[in-house]
């Protein structure tokens, strides 16, 4: 369970986040939405630990991670893939998912290990980072230089690093934004593919709202830094206040 407390973040007199309390259970995916501005990424950079909060605290599994590194939230759980890719470019595909394989193994082995213990399992993290590249169709692209990709690739193997990282939650910030038309299916037929687990978690920004509409068991609308709506995807997405706030509509005064 990944809870959030009254998270706030304020730069200088503006409140960015405004105190937005929620709860995401093992199992859901949810979509967040809301209009430029509204506070998703930040949100999600509050969780995720790439900004400090100004109030308030984020849990996972009943552990406060508020003031952890974001770091040390991926080693508790937390996985997170960004709106632009996030890959050592001048190695190769099979390395990049190979070292999230090995930090995986280490902070799984922490205490007493050494780097000659790693490096010894050399064809254990080899095969492992080989199983994820089939489980997202890039075993024939293992060998070539990440910057070599075309961008639709580059964004399943972030997607194959976030699995080789094994987090209880997964976090994607507009995954197919960049996408083609033909790239985009490839993304989220993976996250279709990550939802089957139902140990895990997976908070989702997206802007497409025929993405959110097939992809998510519940929806949370922010506005304004604050949580104005929070259910159903179809409730949510028929409510006045998301017409309003997400749609732009006016409201209709008596």
């Amino acid at each position: 369970m990944l809870e959030t407390h009254n998270l706030t973040v304020r730069f200088g007199g503006h409140v960015a986040v405004n105190a937005v309390s929620c709860r995401f259970a093992p199992g859901t995916l949810t979509a967040i939405v809301g209009p430029n501005g509204a506070g998703k990424t930040t949100y999600f950079n509050l969780i995720s630990g790439q900004l400090p909060a100004s109030a308030g605290s984020v849990h996972l599994n009943g552990r406060e991670l508020t003031g952890l590194s974001a770091s040390a939230r991926t080693r508790a759980g937390l996985g997170r893939a960004f709106q632009l890719t996030n890959l050592f470019p001048n190695l190769s595909v099979l390395e990049n998912v190979r070292l999230a394989v090995q930090a995986t193994k280490e902070g799984a082995h922490r205490r007493g290990l050494n780097l000659w213990s790693i490096w010894s399992d050399h064809a254990a993290l080899t095969n492992r980072a080989l199983e994820i590249l089939d489980s997202v169709s890039m075993t024939a692209q293992q060998d070539a230089p990440v910057a070599s990709l075309p961008h639709g690739d580059q964004r399943k193997l972030e997607v194959a690093l976030l699995m080789a990282l094994e987090p209880s939650v997964y976090m994607f910030d507009e995954p197919t934004a960049g996408m083609s038309h033909d790239e985009a299916p490839v993304i989220l037929d993976l996250i279709r593919q990550l939802k089957k687990d139902k140990t895990k978690t997976i908070l989702l920004v997206e802007h497409k709202m025929d993405v959110v509409r097939e992809l998510a068991d519940r929806i949370i609308v922010l506005h304004n830094g604050a949580l104005v709506a929070d259910g159903d995807p179809a409730e949510v997405i028929a409510s006045p206040i998301v017409q309003e706030a997400y749609l732009g509509k006016a409201r209709e005064t008596a």
